[in-house]
């Protein structure tokens, strides 16, 4: 087989271990706070990726190069992890995919002002129409704006500013710092909020959010094989796969079903996505590919931005 073919396998393989991690997000979120669910799956989650990191060969210390950026991206990080895990928890999978799927287009929007981008009026459309399908999914007016909702668009919108001011500062940051200064605030500022929604967990549950971290990690490596094995343009659009596991998953083990306006919101927002991944992957409409050079999903705070294992993939160990 191809390396492609075995980049495309390697790519759906991911994505259906990331939508597997949100079930059991969505089990533990109708159970506890997403704050308690967050602290956890980063708590279980910080050995493996403290592993990752004493792989780091590169001289220097922990501190940032840009400290206000990377205080920005932790931020953004950590406001996303708990926006999508509540998300998660109190909407329909498919429903909370199609609100998250808006992220490459608000990259889009963002690299304008932060990476200096110039964006034409082909893509500009592919975005407001890609934002026109979020409109159909939230069908405003239509039914009630929850919360829920509200945290979903909020998630979408601190992953597109995570992305673009990872793609702002990769180059100058240590992988190190740029993974563990997010893992570091979710850590921190959960833990500080934790003792006012803890609630006991039996060791079931316990385990569950063990395996939260460790689905979110596995997902990442499988990610990291997939675009080591195929361009960004093959691999990128993989992740539009999640919504036929969110409607399995959804409909057998929480009797969720799928409505028109969800269905024609997300095929339109997935169109627009396409759209920009296939567009800039043809060369020369893009300075800065923010949308498929920006690999990581939102919502999986329990594992490192993929964007930044694979910067120091592609360094390799300092001489």
């Amino acid at each position: 087989m191809h390396a492609p073919a075995r980049g495309v396998l390697f790519a759906l393989a991911a994505f259906a271990v990331y939508a597997t991690h949100d079930v059991v997000v969505k089990y533990l979120g109708a159970l506890y706070s997403p704050v308690q669910v967050v602290f956890f799956s980063v708590l279980f989650g910080f050995p493996i990726v403290t592993l990752l990191m004493m792989r780091d060969a590169r001289d220097g210390n922990l501190i940032p190069v840009h400290p206000w950026w990377t205080a920005l991206r932790v931020g953004a990080t950590v406001v996303t992890g708990l926006c999508a895990f509540y998300a998660f928890a109190v909407l329909p999978l498919a429903q909370v995919y199609a609100i998250l799927f808006a992220s490459p287009l608000l990259i889009t929007i963002l690299s304008i002002p932060i990476l200096g981008e110039t964006v034409g009026w082909r893509r500009w459309l592919a975005v407001v129409t890609g934002l026109c399908g979020v409109l159909v999914v939230l069908r405003p007016g239509a039914q009630p704006f929850d919360l829920g909702h509200a945290a979903a668009v909020v998630a979408a919108c601190g992953s597109a500013v995570a992305a673009v001011v990872m793609r702002k500062i990769g180059r100058d940051e240590r992988t190190v710092v740029m993974m563990i200064y997010p893992m570091m605030g979710n850590f921190i500022l959960m833990g500080a909020a934790l003792g006012f929604v803890y609630e006991p967990m039996p060791a079931f549950d316990l385990m569950a959010s063990a395996v939260v971290a460790a689905l979110a990690l596995v997902a990442t490596g499988a990610v990291i094989f997939a675009y080591r094995l195929a361009p960004a343009a093959i691999v990128a659009p993989m992740q539009y796969s999640q919504i036929i596991w969110a409607s399995l998953y959804g409909y057998f083990i929480f009797d969720e079903r799928l409505d028109a306006p969800t269905v024609i919101g997300s095929g339109i927002i997935i169109a627009s996505g396409l759209f920009i991944v296939l567009r800039e992957a043809r060369g020369h409409t893009s300075t800065q590919t923010p949308v498929i050079q920006t690999r990581s999903r939102a919502g999986t705070p329990a594992a490192p931005r993929i964007s930044a294992l694979l910067q120091r993939a592609r360094r390799g160990p300092k001489p």
